[in-house]
């Protein structure tokens, strides 16, 4: 049965965990990152400079810069997404701990959070928190440079669950992603309970579920939170090549601030 073990993850899991089964899947569909994605942020960087990944999950971006002898560290909650990580590079600078607790003597050169990560954080007093730390972690003429996503990439209400994606894993199973979708208008953010099942034909050998939630920024609701916080020089951008966000009929918008 391969790292497997039958049975059921008891009890509440946190907000937006990624467990074994939720790692699995990521790794399946999106074990290399958008190219891109990746060549936008890979622009920032300098050699001799200091970088961080918060959030870096498996790896999909800190490992690039890595091979390209980046002086990288990473941070992330999920000891499962890290574990995936630490299998491709076993002496990654990375360690397992929530990013509000996130504690170093070092400032970076350049801080990154790629794929909208930052929407993961649907308490806004606890994601200013979060972009407050950041600040603290940037030298001196550094870079803050992160996604978030935008109302326009609400989903569809679903009430009941359905099979979103079916993948087989390298042992032969089957992987099956359900999932429905609200959206709160109020809070702006997107519910999207998730349960993970790996068969082995028509015997479940695991199931997990996730609570996995997004906030869905307005335009110029992010640029507020920065000002706040005493980040300056914002720009804001619509894609990877930089077009600048005019409103929010866009996926996503791209911030890159400084101190």
């Amino acid at each position: 049965m391969g790292e497997y073990i039958f049975g059921f993850l008891e009890g509440e899991l946190k907000q937006n965990y990624y467990g074994s089964l939720c790692t699995e899947m990521y790794e399946i569909l999106h074990e290399q990152a958008p190219q891109d994605e990746l060549d936008f942020y890979l622009s920032y960087a300098e050699n001799g400079k200091k970088i961080l990944e918060p959030l870096c999950g498996s790896g999909r971006f800190f490992v690039p810069f890595l091979e390209r002898g980046f002086d990288i560290s990473g941070m992330d909650l999920s000891g499962e997404m890290l574990a995936k990580l630490k299998q491709k590079v076993p002496d990654a600078k990375v360690i397992q701990v929530d990013i509000i607790d996130y504690v170093v003597q070092e400032q970076f050169d350049y801080i990154f959070i790629p794929s909208g990560s930052i929407s993961l954080f649907t308490d806004m007093k606890m994601c200013q928190g979060i972009l407050q730390k950041m600040k603290g972690l940037l030298a001196p003429g550094g870079k803050f440079v992160f996604a978030v996503d935008t109302i326009f990439d609400r989903c569809e209400e679903e009430s009941n669950y359905k099979v979103n994606v079916s993948v087989k894993t390298k042992e032969g199973y089957d992987l099956i992603l359900k999932g429905k979708n609200h959206y709160d208008e109020k809070s702006q953010t997107q519910f999207s309970p998730s349960i993970y099942e790996l068969y082995h034909g028509a015997e479940l050998l695991q199931r997990e579920t996730m609570d996995f939630q997004t906030h869905l920024y307005q335009y110029g609701e992010m640029d507020e939170y920065l000002r706040r916080c005493g980040f300056k020089n914002i720009s804001v951008y619509s894609n990877y090549q930089k077009e600048p966000a005019v409103n929010d009929q866009c996926k996503m918008f791209i911030y890159e601030c400084g101190i």
